[in-house]
C-alpha cells in the first residue's frame, strides 16, 4: 500500500471535527506567541508573500485567522469587464470544469457524485443544472481565501449541509468516493441574467470556519441536519460580478454549477490550470 494511501486511510478514523474545531480555537486566538508562532511558521512553509495584501507585516495581525483571510490591495485582482464573461471567483487551481451528465458529476478518474447530493438532497434544486456545466476549484494554503461573484446574481437561497471533513487536496479527490458530496457544505443559490447559479463552499480537514457577507459565521458550530434559509425580495441581497460574497477560514473547495446552453468554458480553462480571481473563465452564450 502506498504512502498516499495510508495518509488517506487514516482521514477516516481521524476525529475531524474534533481536530477541526482545535485548529479553528488556536488560529482565532490573539494570544501574540500563538498567533505570531503559526503565522510565522506557515508563511515560511508555503512561501506567503504580503506584497498584494493590505496589510504588509506579518506582525501586524492579530490572530492567525486574520493573517489567513487577509484582504487584498484594490487592484490585486482586476476583474474582467466584459459583460458576457464569467470570472473565477477565487485564486486556485481547477480540479475540474466540464458537463453535467444529467445528475453525475465527474470528480476524477474512477469517480463521479450526484448533483442532487452536493447540492444538499432535494432534486427540484438539482433540475436547474442537469446536463448543465460545472467548475471545481480547489484553493491551496498558500492561495487568498476569500470567495467572490463569478458574475452579478441575487441570493435566493442557502443551505447548509452536515458532512465529514476529509481533505480535499488533489490526492484524496483521487481516492475517496463522493468526496464533495460527503463533505460539511454550504450551497448558496443565485438568479442571474441566464438563471439559476448555485456555488458551493465545500468544508474541508481543519477548515476552521465558513462565513458568508451577509450572514457572517455559519459553521462552526456544527449542525446535525440540513438547514434551509430563504431570502425574499425584501432581503434584496444582490452582489456584482467580483464582490466577496464569503470566506474559508484554512483552504478548501468551490464548485459552480450552470443551467444548460448558458455558458462555455474558455478553451485554456481546465483541469490543472491554476486560476486568479477576476480572470474570465466562461462566457455567456
Amino acid at each position: 500500500m502506498s504512502l498516499e494511501k495510508i495518509k488517506i486511510g487514516l482521514q477516516y478514523c481521524t476525529p475531524q471535527h474534533a481536530l477541526s474545531r482545535l485548529v479553528g480555537w488556536l488560529a482565532a486566538s490573539e494570544n501574540k506567541l500563538i498567533s505570531q508562532t503559526f503565522i510565522k511558521c506557515f508563511a515560511k512553509r508555503f512561501n506567503i508573500s504580503l506584497a498584494e495584501a493590505q496589510i504588509e507585516h506579518f506582525g501586524e495581525f492579530k490572530s492567525f485567522n486574520e493573517f489567513f483571510t487577509r484582504a487584498l490591495k484594490p487592484d490585486a485582482r482586476p476583474i474582467a469587464e466584459s459583460k458576457t464573461a464569467i470570472v473565477s471567483p477565487v485564486d486556485g487551481q481547477v480540479s475540474q470544469a466540464m458537463k453535467i451528465e444529467q445528475d453525475s458529476i465527474f470528480q476524477a478518474k474512477g469517480h463521479h457524485y450526484s448533483l442532487t447530493t452536493l447540492l444538499g438532497g432535494d432534486e427540484e434544486n438539482a433540475k436547474p443544472f442537469q446536463n448543465g456545466d460545472f467548475a471545481t476549484i480547489y484553493l491551496s494554503p498558500s492561495d487568498y481565501h476569500r470567495i467572490h461573484m463569478p458574475c452579478d446574481g441575487k441570493l435566493k437561497k442557502m443551505i447548509y449541509v452536515p458532512g465529514k471533513l476529509f481533505s480535499v487536496n488533489h490526492a484524496t479527490t483521487r481516492h475517496v468516493p463522493e468526496l464533495f458530496a460527503r463533505n460539511e457544505r454550504l450551497v448558496c443559490f443565485f438568479d442571474t441574467e441566464f438563471g439559476e447559479m448555485a456555488m458551493v463552499l465545500v468544508g474541508a480537514m481543519i477548515v476552521a470556519s465558513i462565513e458568508t457577507v451577509w450572514a457572517g459565521n455559519i459553521t462552526p458550530p456544527t449542525g446535525a441536519r440540513t438547514f434551509t434559509w430563504h431570502y425574499t425580495d425584501s432581503d434584496n441581497i444582490t452582489l456584482r460580478k467580483g464582490q466577496e460574497m464569503g470566506r474559508f477560514k484554512l483552504g478548501s473547495t468551490v464548485v459552480c454549477t450552470f443551467p444548460e446552453n448558458t455558458l462555455q468554458f474558455n478553451a485554456d480553462f481546465g483541469a490543472e490550470t491554476k486560476v486568479k480571481l477576476g480572470e474570465s473563465i466562461a462566457q455567456v452564450i
